[in-house]
């Protein structure tokens, strides 16, 4: 049965899929089911508390193809949590005494909406699945079809997250530029930053995709452009053992070798160290309203580059960050693919009432299906073990890395 009003609403932090799968979700609505109402909810979770949506036009319809171009999200996003009361009455979301789930509720059922679609992280989705829940208990039925948006590819059981591609290409192109600088100094360090909390996959597909552009690459030895100074010569992800005084031995052979260090870090990797360390000076660590620390505040990246600095006797120091770079650009075309691949499947869902989150799912073999949302979870960890991946610890001269849950 077709729906009669859709909602869509995107949350959480950017990803290089928002934009597009709006765009899709709209075109691809209008060429199955023209009479189906399409409104958006303004900044996620936010919009629908406060009743704040756009009415999706006939003229929106036909340049909905048009948001392919772009990166963002046209309808903004937020990071709501509707279990997290105290949070949205600060935040003037909700009044006091209020039940955000019961607000969200009743905005739904005044809007009369069949089919709530997010895009969003496992958090987002659960939030909606909770939210779908909960008005059935109170007699409404509420279809929710969820698309998953994470840049580090990290939602169990999902195998590829949308964006997630275009994230690790886009890193590789930001280093390009950057990684000139390794000239303006002797002994020069440069620490490049990359996006993931628990999962390394990010960093390690940047570190791929950047690889392959050196590789790609002319150069004149002779006059000291060669390969090496423009690789990779330390990965560092949150499932790898580090032993930093052991690193710090191998890196200084390739900083008098070379005069230069270039190295790839996860933001998550060895957070528990930097906020151990700042707990003990008594520093604050701030945390979203999901619980997450916030890793900006942490700052990983500068916490290596001090350390390093120091024990390979670095001249110059050059921490670079290429997370809102990477996350804000418009999905390539492999994204586009798995994007509507992902929303045809998502609009047949909404046609017979299945509710779940849309995606290959690693414990289906890889099947394009809805994934129940009580089987949805964040934090997947990337397997340090996988045959690409191993051959970039080899390429830089590292030891085999291995799970901390291994350990």
């Amino acid at each position: 049965m077709k729906p009669r009003k859709v909602a869509i609403l995107t949350a959480g932090g950017l990803a290089p899929c928002l934009s597009a799968a709006v765009g899709e979700l709209i075109q691809q609505y209008t060429e199955a089911s023209p009479d189906t109402e399409i409104i958006c909810y303004r900044s996620g979770y936010k919009g629908l508390l406060l009743g704040d949506s756009i009415q999706v036009t006939e003229d929106m319809r036909a340049q909905a193809g048009i948001l392919r171009r772009y990166g963002g999200s046209p309808i903004g996003n937020s990071r709501v949590r509707l279990t997290n009361i105290d949070d949205c009455v600060k935040r003037g979301l909700v009044k006091p005494g209020q039940d955000p789930r019961a607000v969200a509720a009743k905005q739904l059922k005044k809007d009369k909406v069949d089919v709530l679609h997010t895009i969003g992280g496992d958090d987002t989705n659960t939030a909606a699945a909770d939210l779908a829940a909960y008005l059935k208990k109170n007699g409404y039925n509420l279809c929710v079809i969820g698309l998953p948006k994470t840049i580090d590819n990290d939602i169990v059981p999902v195998r590829q997250s949308l964006g997630a591609w275009t994230a690790a290409e886009q890193g590789a192109r930001y280093f390009q530029n950057v990684v000139s600088e390794h000239g303006a100094s002797s002994r020069m360090l440069i620490v490049h930053e990359i996006m993931g909390r628990h999962s390394g996959w990010l960093t390690a597909a940047t570190t791929r995709d950047y690889l392959r552009f050196v590789e790609g690459g002319l150069f004149i030895p002779g006059l000291g452009h060669h390969e090496e100074r423009w690789s990779v010569h330390g990965v560092y992800l949150p499932e790898m053992e580090l032993d930093l005084s052991a690193e710090a031995d191998r890196l200084c052979g390739v900083m008098d070798r070379l005069g230069n260090v270039n190295l790839f870090i996860s933001e998550g990797a060895c957070v528990e160290s930097v906020i151990a360390e700042m707990t003990a000076r008594g520093d604050p660590v701030e945390r979203d309203p999901f619980g997450h620390v916030k890793l900006d505040k942490v700052n990983v990246g500068a916490w290596f580059g001090k350390r390093f600095a120091a024990m390979l006797g670095a001249d110059k120091v050059l921490v670079q960050k290429s997370g809102y770079f990477a996350r804000s650009a418009p999905a390539n075309d492999a994204d586009l693919v798995l994007i509507g691949r992902c929303v045809e499947h998502a609009i047949e869902c909404a046609f017979r009432g299945a509710s779940g989150l849309i995606a290959e799912d690693e414990e289906e073999s890889g099947r394009l299906r809805p994934i129940e949302f009580s089987r949805v979870k964040g934090g997947k960890e990337f397997d340090v073990r996988t045959r690409w991946f191993q051959e970039i610890l080899v390429r830089t001269g590292q030891k085999a890395g291995r799970k901390r849950t291994d350990a």
